[in-house]
């Protein structure tokens, strides 16, 4: 047979990861729906009280706080707290070792528009770390809400980076778990010394969406029309998003 019609062997590692995923997020809807309803009340609350969702996170964290703003089909009132030192966008090593500095989330704090009455959702994999439990904290000295999105077994068998000794999970008023491994990689291959593939981010992506789902049925529900993006390459789009970014210029730091 031509090496063009030969159907490419199927990598057996490649299916145990998309499994594993799927089983991960059917654990998210089997065990933590009432936790989504909960907390998509909360920030149906402060949305209604014309409050703002913001969304947190660091290193390869920020990827999910960038999940929730300004997309097509998501919530508009969201703030994303996007840090670039913190991101693996500048310098990667860099951003290790800033997540564990005391006082930087006070100093970021301090140039968000957090303010009484909002949603802060905070997500850290291992939920160890200065920035994200301060980050927290703080949300809740100003009179936010917050939620944590972690692995709460992998946080819960490491300690604490943090000077009180708690992680992100003891601070929250509401947690998610993506329930990742220890390290968050998934799969073992034979040859590789260490496991491989993270899942934090896929399953992290799903669960929040399904909360913005939750947050915009709650929405309605209420009588309330639900801000929403939507796509700057369809017809409408342009228009309606514009009528949005004019509502909220000012408190929306990054639109």
């Amino acid at each position: 047979m031509p090496h063009s019609e030969r159907s490419p062997a199927v990598s057996p590692y490649a299916a145990d990861y998309l499994q594993a995923v799927i089983t991960l997020i059917q654990r998210v809807h089997d065990e933590q729906l009432p936790q989504l309803q909960d907390a998509a009340t909360r920030i149906a609350d402060s949305l209604a009280a014309g409050g703002l969702l913001h969304v947190f996170g660091s290193g390869h964290s920020q990827l999910l706080a960038a999940e929730l703003f300004y997309r097509a089909g998501g919530l508009v009132p969201v703030n994303a707290i996007l840090d670039l030192p913190l991101s693996v966008m500048v310098a990667a090593r860099r951003s290790t070792w800033l997540e564990r500095v005391p006082g930087y989330a006070g100093q970021l704090l301090q140039d968000e528009p957090v303010s009484a009455g909002d949603v802060v959702i905070v997500i850290s994999n291992s939920g160890r770390n200065a920035v994200p439990i301060e980050m927290a904290l703080g949300a809740r000295e100003r009179g936010a809400t917050v939620l944590a999105l972690t692995s709460v077994r992998f946080s819960q068998t490491v300690a604490s980076r943090h000077a009180s000794g708690q992680r992100l999970l003891d601070v929250a008023d509401v947690v998610f778990d993506n329930y990742g491994a220890d390290g968050d990689a998934l799969i073992s291959i034979p040859g590789c010394p260490v496991p491989v593939s993270a899942s934090s981010t896929a399953v992290g992506s799903a669960l929040l969406q399904a909360l913005a789902t939750a947050t915009v049925a709650e929405l309605a529900a209420r009588g309330i029309t639900p801000p929403v993006w939507q796509s700057a390459n369809g017809d409408a789009g342009d228009a309606s998003n514009a009528a949005h970014i004019d509502a909220l210029r000012g408190r929306i730091k990054r639109l």
